[in-house]
């Protein structure tokens, strides 16, 4: 650990004193641009052809440790077969014993997300951006590719305002699928996840992406989801039943469009080839061609096994060895969910969803009080409340549970203050409950999540 800290430390102060940090002999790392859990992103320069880079470099100690290098090799393998005008390039991945570096097409524009905080877009930006998000995830198809996650966060625009889809780590390759030829992880952030993706029986991938896209064409012209309501039960009753409103200044054909893409049953959704040939999108398109990926790394054929191995691979920090693997994909995205922007009162780290039972929930949240020191001083059916032992600044916090059921397959669950201090209730959410109710969790609010 402290060596760790001691390396980061002198990276840093390296970038302060102007040194130039080469990295491989190959690229020199700047400024850092965004950072996660267990990765940091710096913009770079190869030093060759000067041409501009993301270099996002990943603990690999930390992803062991988590147990999300399945995770990784997924996406190294879904990028090997996707590489599009519309997705973001990875052009080499590289390790040492103890980090992975990912060299990845520098996007300038920044995510798509940003563009609609500002408010709604006109209808020819909006089709241009639909038509070059239709065009990737049907490529994407295509090859047996479902991304699973798309949403404006994962949508980034380069210099030239073109659409990059990102963030293919919760994707879904043929070998996902179950022997009823159907997916069954749960995956997505809930404003932009199909009705059927919430149900136990399986989904079809493909389908599911086109609704997120429906979605996200919505949020263009609109500048709002169309599913949303301050109450998270509410906002999922919505979705199950496609139920929402058009803004007047939308157009007929663009509200024909969303009406077919939008429908709660997945078997009479329209389908990409279908819109592709509707006159709306078709306006001003232009198909994008996509370009091959040669299978190499190095000057050899790798094969699938050698994933692991490319991914451990110990060197010396002296001349350690280029990995001219796949693309990859940068996980840039903020974060941040749309639905903040219209919340009146956000209730963040107080509501998460469950694919638990209700009953099962209820017995999760009295073991939690009990392991926590709370006690239990009222349980109803579906509610529960607890109180500390100890004297907060306002006397003893309260925290209220409330467990309500959505659908068979669906449950939300609402923590509230009854009693207390508001920064101890907020500490109890984010460093108490929330990695206490870890294994029952689908979903907090406000994050996108994926159980297997």
């Amino acid at each position: 650990m402290e060596d760790q800290t001691d390396q980061s430390l002198q990276e840093n102060q390296a970038l302060i004193n102007g040194a130039r940090n080469i990295i491989f002999g190959k690229y020199e790392m700047g400024r850092l641009l965004g950072k996660g859990t267990f990765a940091k992103v710096y913009y770079g320069k190869n030093l060759k052809t000067s041409e501009s880079v993301a270099i996002k470099v990943i603990n690999k100690d930390h992803v062991k440790k988590e147990g999300t290098m399945e995770q990784i090799k997924r996406e190294i393998s879904v990028m090997r077969l996707v590489r599009h005008p519309n997705i973001v390039e990875l052009k080499e991945v590289m390790a040492t014993k103890k980090k992975i570096f990912f060299v990845m097409e520098y996007i300038k524009g920044g995510e798509l997300f940003a563009k609609i905080a500002k408010g709604k877009l006109k209808e020819d930006l909006a089709r241009k951006y639909f038509q070059q998000l239709i065009s990737a995830v049907d490529f994407c198809h295509s090859r047996g590719v479902y991304h699973r996650d798309l949403k404006p966060e994962n949508l980034l625009l380069d210099e030239n305002g073109n659409l990059k889809v990102s963030d293919f780590g919760l994707s879904a390759l043929p070998e996902h699928l179950r022997n009823d030829g159907l997916l069954h992880t749960r995956c997505g952030t809930p404003a932009y996840v199909a009705p059927e993706v919430l149900r136990k029986k399986g989904y079809d991938g493909s389908k599911a992406d086109l609704w997120s896209c429906g979605v996200i064409l919505y949020v263009l012209l609109a500048g709002f989801l169309p599913f949303q309501d301050e109450n998270l039960m509410n906002m999922y009753m919505k979705v199950f039943k496609a139920q929402y409103e058009f803004p007047p200044w939308f157009s007929s054909e663009a509200k024909r469009l969303i009406s077919k893409i939008l429908v709660a049953d997945p078997e009479k959704r329209i389908t990409i080839p279908a819109i592709m040939r509707v006159p709306w999108f078709l306006k001003g398109f232009t198909r994008p061609i996509a370009f091959s990926i040669p299978e190499v790394f190095g000057q050899e054929n790798v094969e699938e096994k050698d994933v692991d191995e490319e991914l451990e691979l110990v060197r010396s920090k002296s001349a350690p060895p280029f990995y001219n693997a796949f693309e990859f994909i940068s996980s840039m995205s903020s974060g941040f969910d749309l639905s903040s922007l219209f919340e009146s009162k956000r209730k963040s780290g107080s509501l998460f969803t469950s694919k638990c039972s209700a009953s099962s929930i209820m017995a999760k949240l009295e073991l939690v009080a009990k392991k926590l020191n709370f006690k239990i001083v009222c349980a109803k059916k579906f509610k529960v409340k607890m109180q500390g032992a100890s004297e907060g600044r306002k006397g003893k916090l309260s925290v209220t549970a409330e467990v309500f059921e959505v659908a068979p397959e669906v449950a939300v669950v609402e923590f509230s203050k009854s009693a207390g201090d508001t920064l101890e209730y907020k500490k109890f959410c984010e460093e108490d409950a929330r990695p206490a109710l870890k294994d029952i969790v689908w979903s907090w609010q406000g994050e996108s999540n994926c159980q297997q």
